[in-house]
């Protein structure tokens, strides 16, 4: 059984067990999950790889996030309440987010790096180089770190 097909069909275990105790709320996140996975393999006439699953998860936290801001901007903290629920089912299935210390070692080592590629101190212009070395690094390593997250850290680390 090939990755994809393996977190496939650990989610239709987790759909059918999620119905067995009428969870409603965990029954349709996982359906979207294996919706919005599908559509993608679909999209690409081709079996997705790890990263491509991963992404098209960490795409549906981001999107449910952003709903949340709103939600709670428009005051509907129901509606943010249900998101935020899809959102931990949802992170069962991406690799454990990384913590803010060890984001910051990874955000020093890329600078470093770009440091000794351009050959002085990297400057904002250079942010986009960084950015890419620690997405990289996050990827080599199967972890993962929201976007905002890492390009805020990566200022702070350039400003000072």
């Amino acid at each position: 059984m090939t990755d994809a097909g393996a977190l496939e069909a650990r989610i239709s275990k987790q759909i059918i067990n999620a119905m067995k105790a009428h969870d409603a709320v965990r029954t349709t996140t996982l359906r979207l999950i294996k919706n919005a996975l599908k559509n993608k393999a679909i999209e690409k006439r081709a079996l997705l790889t790890q990263p491509e699953e991963q992404q098209a998860l960490a795409t549906m936290v981001k999107q449910r996030r952003d709903s949340i801001e709103q939600f709670t901007n428009g005051n509907r903290p129901e509606l943010a309440a249900k998101e935020a629920a899809e959102i931990a089912v949802i992170e069962e299935f991406l690799p454990k987010a990384l913590d803010e210390a060890a984001l910051s070692v990874l955000v020093a080592e890329a600078i470093a790096e770009v440091a000794a590629a351009c050959g002085h101190k990297p400057t904002p212009k250079e942010m986009g180089q960084i950015m890419k070395a620690v997405q990289a690094k996050l990827q080599e390593a199967s972890l993962r770190a929201e976007g905002r997250t890492v390009s805020e850290m990566v200022k702070k680390a350039l400003a000072g």
